[in-house]
């Protein structure tokens, strides 16, 4: 779709959101922080706002089923998982009942706060969150927090592009660390990452829980490689081609060896197509 078509589609949906923001506002108040929703993965709060993860839960009933089976098909009942970037915890809380135990890891504070909620809601004792941003170092970030999309929230992005801003987003300081030195010793059989371009940074400290995975599924974006990070392909695989030996993309049912990472996620990057979650395995 030409730039100047997605522009105008941004602004015609933001003022369209605008005016549902404010019947949703007249209708509940202002002061209400989520509403609950009965699922067929359990009862989730979900931001009054939101018009992705919040929408299909309402409508379906379930989120991300065919990611969801994909994801539980690499664990087993002994495993642990780590989520970074785990959201309200719409996949990270069906796939803690077949596991050992889940980290679930938020960058959002105000998406944290329904994470923490719904691992209460649905009495999940083996999931432990943390509200921080993985990163590279130690320190703070800026972090744009989404109004149509809470999902889509990210870091600062390199390019300030106007489908990252069109919704008037807060703009907040959140704290951010490496996760081999926030989670030491820890060994996780699959890590699932989704958190929107900062993957890379993320990634590059977390060298030794890689080491010990045995996979790694992780959101691909091209749009957030070039606009967010500001890496191209090679850059975004140095950190994880030395710890695993095959990829496989399920939305093109292709699978290759480590020769092989680098020619096919780059023809995805020239043909802007994404992925939920490309898997790297051992």
């Amino acid at each position: 779709m030409k730039r100047w078509i997605l522009r105008l589609w941004w602004r015609i949906a933001f003022v369209s959101i605008s005016k549902l923001a404010a019947l949703r506002h007249l209708l509940l108040g202002r002061d209400v922080a989520g509403l609950l929703i009965k699922t067929q993965q359990g009862p989730f709060l979900v931001e009054t706002g939101d018009r992705v993860v919040a929408v299909r839960l309402r409508r379906k009933g379930l989120y991300e089923a065919r990611e969801a089976d994909l994801l539980r098909g690499l664990v087993g009942a002994d495993d642990d998982v780590l989520f970074v970037g785990a959201h309200i915890g719409a996949l990270a809380i069906p796939l803690s009942r077949s596991v050992r135990h889940v980290t679930a890891i938020e960058a959002n504070p105000a998406t944290y706060r329904l994470l923490a909620a719904n691992i209460v809601l649905n009495d999940r004792g083996n999931i432990t969150p943390m509200q921080l941003a993985a990163n590279d170092t130690k320190g703070s970030l800026q972090f744009v927090m989404s109004r149509v999309n809470s999902g889509g929230s990210k870091r600062m992005p390199s390019v300030q592009a106007f489908e990252y801003f069109y919704d008037k987003p807060d703009i907040v300081e959140v704290e951010a660390d490496r996760l081999d030195d926030v989670l030491p010793d820890r060994t996780y059989s699959l890590i699932v990452m989704d958190i929107e371009g900062s993957e890379y940074f993320a990634l590059r400290g977390m060298q030794e829980i890689l080491s010990r995975a045995d996979h790694l599924a992780v959101e691909y974006l091209p749009h957030h490689l070039r606009q967010v990070a500001g890496i191209d392909v090679a850059e975004f695989l140095t950190p994880i081609a030395p710890h695993f030996n095959r990829l496989r993309i399920p939305s093109k049912n292709i699978e290759t060896d480590r020769q092989g990472f680098l020619p096919a996620l780059q023809a995805m990057f020239q043909a802007d197509e994404e992925d939920d979650g490309i898997i790297f395995s051992k």
